[in-house]
């Protein structure tokens, strides 16, 4: 993400559609993130962030139709790049979620995820850094950033 926007964005700028698309597709992981960190463990949980992990999934996709027209070959590499791994990540924010909430889980996750308090850190940290890129996209590109032009490429 940090190559895309220091790069990419930077040197084509981002239309209205990006700058408004961006921050709700970060939401939508943000949502994720918030719902293990504040939601107790269940089934029903477990139901609810599957399907919000992927709707996110799926709703990070959506400008691909129009960035094939507006964004360079590499651009669009990496952004298959950060499809192939946005769900990969939400999956492990999954399987953490039980873990740091202290319950019982299977052993061979219990055996790769046997620090709680480190994991619990750990999607703290990822939270609050989410949190400042939301709040980065939208300032910088819809205060900071509006007016200047978008390069054709």
């Amino acid at each position: 993400m940090l190559f895309d926007e220091s790069y990419f964005h930077i040197r084509r700028g981002l239309p209205l559609w990006e700058r408004i698309g961006h921050p709700i597709d970060t939401l939508s992981v943000l949502i994720c993130m918030g719902f293990v960190l504040w939601v107790p463990f269940s089934k029903e949980t477990l139901i609810v962030y599957i399907l919000l992990a992927a709707f996110s999934s799926i709703l990070v996709t959506k400008d691909e139709f129009v960035h094939k027209e507006h964004c360079p070959g590499a651009e669009n590499w990496l952004h298959a790049v950060l499809f192939t791994l946005h769900p990969i990540t939400l999956t492990c924010a999954g399987f953490i979620w039980p873990v740091v909430q202290g319950v019982e889980v299977s052993p061979w996750i219990a055996h790769w995820l046997d620090q709680p308090e480190r994991l619990k850190r750990f999607l703290q940290i990822q939270g609050a850094v989410m949190t400042l890129f939301l709040c980065y996209q939208i300032l910088f590109w819809n205060v900071l950033w509006k007016n200047k032009p978008v390069l054709k490429q």
